[in-house]
C-alpha cells in the first residue's frame, strides 16, 4: 500500500486549507455520510470551558457528501498521513477510515476519511440549527474565530458549485448573530 496514490477526502477545512501538497484535485462523493456541525471543538475552534463547533462525517442512511478528493504521491504518503493524523486526530473524536467515493469524473477510488465517533464525548450530533449558529457566533479556539471556519467552508463549497443548504442557513444566521 505505502506505493500506492494516497487520495484524501476533504468536506470541511481541508477543502481550503489542506496543510499538503497534492497533486490532483477532483469534486467527490461519499454516501453513507453528511456533512454536519455535529463535533464540539476544544481545540482549534472553541476551548474546553466554551467549545465551538466543527464539521464531521457523521453516518447517515440514504446520505452523502460532496466535497473536495486530492491526491497525493506515493512519496509523500507517509508524511501526508502523519500531517493528518497530527491535525485530525487530536482529540480522538474524529477516526480515519478507508472508503470508497466516487470522483466528479466517473472513477471510484479509495481515500482516507475522518468521520466522527459517535460514541466520544465531543459528539453533538442532532443539534437545532440555531444552537448550532449560537454556538459558532461566539466561539474562538487555536485556529481563531468558529466563524471563520463556517464561512470559509461555505465559500469553498459555493465557489465549488456544491449545495449544502445547512451550511447556506447557517453562514446567514451566524452572519446576523455575529454583527456581520
Amino acid at each position: 500500500m505505502a506505493d500506492e496514490t494516497l487520495w484524501v477526502f476533504g468536506y470541511g477545512s481541508l477543502m481550503w486549507n489542506p496543510g499538503f501538497e497534492f497533486h490532483e484535485r477532483q469534486i467527490a462523493r461519499l454516501p453513507g455520510y453528511h456533512r454536519s456541525f455535529c463535533m464540539r471543538s476544544i481545540h482549534h475552534r472553541g476551548t474546553p470551558e466554551r467549545p465551538g463547533l466543527v464539521l464531521a462525517l457523521d453516518a447517515a442512511r440514504d446520505a452523502h457528501c460532496d466535497g473536495l478528493a486530492l491526491s497525493v504521491g506515493p512519496e509523500k504518503r507517509d508524511d501526508t498521513l502523519a500531517y493528518l493524523r497530527a491535525r485530525e486526530l487530536v482529540s480522538s473524536a474524529y477516526l480515519e477510515v478507508m472508503r470508497e467515493i466516487e470522483l466528479r469524473d466517473g472513477r471510484r477510488v479509495d481515500a482516507v476519511c475522518y468521520v466522527i465517533d459517535a460514541d466520544h464525548v465531543q459528539y453533538c450530533g442532532g443539534l437545532p440549527l440555531e444552537d448550532q449558529a449560537a454556538i459558532i457566533a461566539r466561539a474562538t479556539g487555536g485556529r481563531g474565530p468558529n466563524t471563520e471556519y463556517l464561512y470559509n467552508t461555505a465559500l469553498h463549497l459555493r465557489e465549488l458549485g456544491i449545495e449544502d443548504p445547512e451550511l447556506t442557513w447557517l453562514s446567514r444566521r451566524v452572519a446576523d448573530l455575529a454583527g456581520h
